[in-house]
């Protein structure tokens, strides 16, 4: 049975070692990455799946600021699921229960550079972002947008930026 909560301290090497997995390290040169960096996770959205007891998932919401106006916003990623539990389900639970905590803590959107695809039946939308940029190279295609609150990425325009606490200030582990 899987099992999905915040994700404990002392499981942070555990999800590490799971996106490496997943991800052969790509997650760590892409554009995202720049926007995570020296970041500490949204309060309570650090996600993790678990079979018993054994970390299987991984999602993180980050702290951003939305174009000019420096509007908040999530980051989502990366979501990461062991291989072999890939194709059952463990990301969509994931994703509805992160998407559901952070409406539930008062975020406005949600955005993302992934699988246009698999997004979309979360409701993430190209559309939605046609106004922001990333600080970096990206796919337009794949730079997707969630609102969580209605009319949230309405007139959104600029560049996206870090937002949140900063690890360097607090002492905290990475994500």
């Amino acid at each position: 049975m899987i099992v999905i909560d915040e994700r404990r301290p002392q499981e942070a090497a555990a999800a590490e070692a799971l996106r490496m997995r997943v991800f052969g390290g790509s997650h760590l040169r892409k554009t995202s990455q720049r926007l995570r960096e020296g970041r500490a996770p949204a309060e309570g959205l650090e996600l993790a799946a678990r079979e018993d007891g054994a970390l299987v998932g991984s999602m993180v919401l980050w702290e951003i600021a939305l174009g000019a106006d420096r509007r908040p916003g999530l980051l989502l990623g990366p979501l990461a699921v062991h291989p072999a539990l890939q194709g059952r389900g463990v990301g969509a639970q994931l994703m509805r229960i992160s998407l559901a905590r952070a409406a539930g803590r008062g975020h406005g959107a949600v955005v993302l550079v992934g699988d246009a695809l698999y997004y979309a039946r979360f409701g993430f939308q190209a559309a939605m972002t046609e106004g922001l940029a990333l600080p970096g190279p990206f796919e337009r295609q794949r730079f997707l947008g969630l609102e969580l609150r209605d009319g949230w990425l309405q007139g959104a325009a600029g560049l996206v930026t870090p937002a949140g606490r900063e690890l360097a200030a607090r002492g905290l582990a990475a994500a």
